[in-house]
């Protein structure tokens, strides 16, 4: 091989060395500059994913704060209503027995006396008071059957009353909404779709004004259960509820007939419950029932003289 040609030799392999070193650096830099690339991305994607955690864990620790101060408030308002029942408990009697012994015409009771004032038709702005007034003055406790429309009717005032009732003791039963006996019992005979769903209405209504957790089992049909036909519908609605309707064996008649006076009223609860051992009295405390009111003192008087106990139905 001539010098010349050993010096191009010479050159071409130095080029190639060259080439060689630049591949190697540029694929350096190439690995490098990807590798960055990626270890970026992988940054970037595990920062997300640490913020979405975090997120998550932040949602999820707000939504247990508001999950433990709504279980707070409900234990509260648990509470609260217990502690009525509670204080009320020793003058509640189970329903279902005194409607039993109504339905069967059995008014004895072991020789206790027990007596149930019971009001229909409130709460009224006006009557309602004076009841409650004279119950709370005599240390008695009465069972009050309302109705949805007339609470509407009175407002404010009479959801007031409705917690007063409440408070002090009283029971607070359902007397429907409507108070309509066309709608409730189309041709004298009990519709039940008709009937259920107008006392629901008066039941969230209490809920509403009471407590979330307020209930009754406690009913009275508008007009009487004994009054209306197809009732075993309602029985046996009641009964797989265990709920109870309740009627009556004594009243003062402030709704029958003529308008009476205070001295009337009272007259015809002392006739009505004569030789009675369990009396459950008719009453009204809607609008209109101020008699009532004003006789009311002595009726009390009246049982507390022949040895009755004041009970209330629940």
């Amino acid at each position: 091989m001539s010098k010349k040609s050993n010096i191009n030799f010479g050159k071409k392999k130095q080029k190639a060395n060259l080439n060689k070193i630049a591949i190697t650096v540029i694929a350096t830099v190439l690995v490098v500059f990807v590798g960055f690339k990626v270890v970026g991305a992988t940054t970037s994607y595990l920062s997300e994913k640490k913020e979405e955690k975090i997120l998550v864990a932040q949602q999820a620790e707000a939504e247990r704060i508001a999950a433990e101060k709504k279980r707070k408030e409900e234990e509260e308002a648990k509470k609260k209503i217990v502690g009525v029942k509670h204080d009320a408990k020793q003058y509640s009697y189970d329903a279902r027995k005194v409607s039993e012994k109504l339905s069967t015409y059995d008014y004895t009771n072991n020789g206790e006396k027990v007596v149930f004032l019971t009001f229909d038709d409130g709460a009224s702005t006006t009557v309602t008071p004076q009841v409650l007034d004279t119950l709370k003055a005599n240390d008695v406790k009465a069972t009050f059957f309302v109705t949805g429309q007339n609470i509407e009717r009175g407002g404010k005032v009479a959801e007031d009353l409705i917690k007063r009732t409440f408070n002090e003791g009283n029971a607070i039963a359902n007397h429907s909404y409507s108070h309509d006996y066309k709608y409730l019992y189309p041709n004298r005979t009990l519709n039940l779709e008709n009937f259920t769903s107008d006392f629901a209405k008066t039941d969230e209504m209490l809920k509403k004004i009471i407590s979330p957790y307020f209930s009754t089992r406690v009913i009275r049909c508008p007009g009487g259960h004994m009054s209306w036909n197809g009732m075993d519908t309602l029985d046996t609605y009641l009964d797989e509820k265990n709920m109870a309707s309740i009627d009556w064996n004594a009243l003062n008649a402030d709704a029958e007939g003529k308008k009476k006076s205070a001295p009337e009223l009272v007259e015809y609860v002392k006739q009505t419950s004569e030789g009675k051992e369990m009396v459950v009295v008719l009453m009204h405390d809607t609008y209109g029932k101020d008699e009532t009111a004003k006789a009311l003192p002595e009726i009390i008087k009246y049982f507390k003289d022949n040895g009755y106990a004041f009970k209330t139905l629940s």
